[in-house]
């Protein structure tokens, strides 16, 4: 193989790539970027079981080819190099070769048949998701993903493809997010389809916003194509709970507040809260809320009032503060809607107005307040 590209393309492809790339790995080929070059162009892939990316590299080919090549030396000389023009060769042996204006640069490759092959995607089953949408379902969604190994499900988001309609929720048994879309048309896929926290988190810087983001579904994979580049992750196979039962009908006490009044008191009041459970209350009545807290342990305690509006009785309720802030904080709204029914029943968190085409809906499970 040989091929001949620039600096600058070189370094562009390999920081994609290599967040594909496993630091530790038991499968030593895993450290590696597979290159690909044929006559029809030159592509490099990673991958580390869970995910792949396939991006196609701008080069001259000379001679046709594929090797895997170790990516962490790569993208060290690679981010070394003043700009300039890279050759790379690889012999019969899988001996590389960097050329440039400055020096050459030998290291050592491996067959690229050692590789793990890309997984088998059904192309029939495809839908478009605009970018800036993407972004800001995940944005939403990522926060409430469990992070407990031992229940798979949760640590991901469920995509609910309907046909004119996409449901994303996530949730951690503590919060849930539940995030509709109406501006969205389905093609051939129609479904439920979990995708793992670390994908999402990998895509949501690189999400082009105006681009409609294609995407295919398979038995056990899912595949995003952004620009020339593909993405590749395992769809985690595990049954995503019932969310809506989760989702109380009969809540009968609504509270208005100014959202970033109550999340800046929160922020304040908790910061006198016990270390271990983070403990505020919430005393809810006809114009106003009063944050108060106490931690016995080291003699703190703190009070805030801020205005409000209620809709029914008053009611006294106790939240993790850290939960909190992180469901105040994703709700981009000046005002925001409590929607609640006792101390101990689950609360329900809206923006004042929803934006257009979306439904946004959190959740939050309160504490049993200390006497």
């Amino acid at each position: 193989m040989k091929i001949s590209t620039s600096k600058t393309e070189l370094q562009s492809a390999l920081q994609k790539l290599s967040k594909a790339t496993p630091t530790r790995s038991t499968l030593p080929i895993l450290t590696s970027v597979l290159f690909d070059a044929q006559e029809d162009g030159t592509v490099l892939r990673t991958t580390d079981l869970e995910i792949a990316i396939v991006v196609s590299l701008p080069a001259s080919l000379e001679e046709a080819g594929s090797c895997a090549v170790p990516i962490q030396p790569l993208i060290e000389i690679t981010n070394a190099l003043p700009e300039t023009r890279i050759t790379i060769s690889i012999d019969g042996s899988n001996r590389i070769k960097m050329s440039t204006e400055v020096g050459e640069y030998d290291l050592s490759g491996k067959p690229a048949e050692e590789f793990p092959a890309l997984p088998d995607i059904d192309n029939r089953k495809a839908a478009g998701i605009k970018g800036s949408i993407l972004s800001e379902i995940i944005q939403t969604n990522l926060f409430a993903v469990s992070q407990d190994e031992l229940k798979p499900a949760l640590t991901g988001v469920l995509f609910r493809f309907g046909d004119n309609m996409l449901t994303a929720v996530s949730t951690d048994g503590h919060r849930l997010v539940k995030y509709v879309r109406s501006d969205y048309e389905s093609k051939e896929f129609q479904g439920d389809v979990v995708i793992p926290k670390k994908f999402l988190n990998m895509i949501s810087n690189i999400l082009p916003a105006d681009e409609i983001i294609q995407v295919w579904m398979g038995d056990s994979h899912m595949t995003l194509s952004i620009g020339s580049d593909t993405y590749f992750t395992r769809i985690i196979d595990e049954r995503f709970p019932d969310y809506e039962s989760v989702l109380p009908k009969e809540n009968d006490k609504a509270v208005s507040v100014k959202k970033d009044n109550l999340l800046s008191g929160v922020k304040r009041v908790s910061i006198f809260s016990n270390r271990s459970t983070h403990q505020i209350a919430l005393d809810i009545s006809e114009g106003k809320i009063v944050l108060t807290t106490e931690d016995p342990e080291r003699a703190s305690k703190a009070k805030e009032e801020l205005e409000a509006e209620l809709e029914g009785d008053g009611v006294i309720i106790g939240y993790n503060a850290n939960y909190l802030k992180d469901v105040l904080s994703h709700i981009d709204s000046e005002e925001l809607r409590i929607e609640l029914k006792s101390s101990i029943s689950a609360g329900l968190f809206y923006p004042g107005k929803q934006e257009k085409n979306s439904d946004l809906t959190m959740l939050l499970m309160p504490i049993r307040l200390g006497d």
